[in-house]
């Protein structure tokens, strides 16, 4: 295993954003509520609609982004992601044809970015999205398939 990375980090700043946020919230609408007996089954409602909207807009992409994973081998590149249901994508080194790098400016200033994975197979491309230093990840693939390459060539010319 050469790399084996996650979606960049940038994937996880408004879901944690959102946690203090909604209990702020939260908190200052139930204790607007005046006090009493009747007003008890309104605090838990809130209560209720602020766990929802955590699980909804924080756990759930930070489960997306725990799952979702880019890894490198010397041999494959390997996608996978998924939290109940997986997927997930496997790319002989010696079927990649082209390897590209694209971000926009503030991806650049993040040091991440979008890489395109164009292979011999019937299902052409991979994009992988926010890919963390994705300059570095380019040219380390590009790397590797160079050396498979190689190691390719070396065995046909032995086989002769």
């Amino acid at each position: 295993m050469v790399l084996d990375l996650h979606t960049h980090w940038k994937a996880l700043v408004v879901p944690i954003a959102l946690i203090p946020v909604t209990a702020g919230l939260g908190s200052f609408v139930a204790a607007e509520i005046p006090d009493g007996s009747a007003q008890a089954p309104v605090r838990y409602a809130i209560l209720v609609v602020c766990l929802l909207i955590l699980a909804w807009f924080s756990l759930i992409p930070y489960l997306r982004w725990r799952t979702t994973h880019y890894v490198v081998t010397n041999r494959r590149i390997v996608h996978r992601t998924g939290v109940l249901a997986r997927s997930g994508r496997d790319i002989p080194l010696n079927r990649v044809n082209d390897v590209s790098f694209q971000h926009t400016f503030f991806e650049r200033l993040l040091r991440c970015g979008t890489l395109t994975i164009e292979s011999a197979g019937e299902r052409g491309q991979v994009v992988l999205s926010d890919v963390p230093k994705v300059e570095q990840v380019q040219r380390t693939v590009y790397e590797l398939v160079q050396d498979e390459t190689r190691r390719d060539d070396d065995e046909q010319a032995t086989a002769r």
